[in-house]
């Protein structure tokens, strides 16, 4: 398995497509029960391979990723090529993770205490599993709209 099997409410959510899924290896609802029944390993096997087709497709079309803690947010634009990272750094104690902290940063974004760094990084070969690595650590996927807030405001 290369990446991490789907917890059991994302099976849920995508019942239809691994229905779809077994279909398109000729496994019926009648054989699937069996095959829970008396090859777990094989049924198991099943939800690894189904589980790693969701993540390749979700991982391939995401764009930007976040990831925000305390003091620190991150953004990223998963280009092509690379990936395009902008860092909000908080100097002081300020929680960017509360409602409160977040009105803070909105409203001091020139302040001393916050700072902006910008960044490249290069893929591996295996931009996925890149991607992947970020989302195990933290990171969310995201339609970028901070990330291009930032963006603007800082290039």
């Amino acid at each position: 398995m290369k990446y991490s099997r789907l917890t059991k409410e994302q099976f849920e959510e995508l019942h239809q497509e691994f229905i779809n899924f077994l279909a398109t290896q000729s496994i019926t609802a009648d054989e699937w029960a069996n095959l829970k029944e008396n090859k777990p390993e094989l049924a198991e096997m099943e939800l690894d391979v189904f589980s790693d087709l969701i993540w390749e497709g979700a991982l391939s079309k995401a764009q930007y990723l976040e990831h925000i803690s305390p003091q620190h947010m991150y953004l990223f634009h998963l280009a092509e090529d690379k990936m395009h990272a902008i860092v909000v750094n908080l100097k002081n104690d300020v929680d960017i993770t509360t409602k409160d902290g977040y009105n803070w940063l909105r409203e001091n974004l020139m302040d001393e205490n916050v700072e902006f760094l910008q960044a490249d990084k290069e893929y591996t070969e295996d931009k996925n599993l890149d991607k992947f690595k970020m989302i195990e650590q933290g990171a969310v996927i995201t339609k970028g709209d901070l990330y291009r807030y930032f963006d603007k405001l800082i290039n």
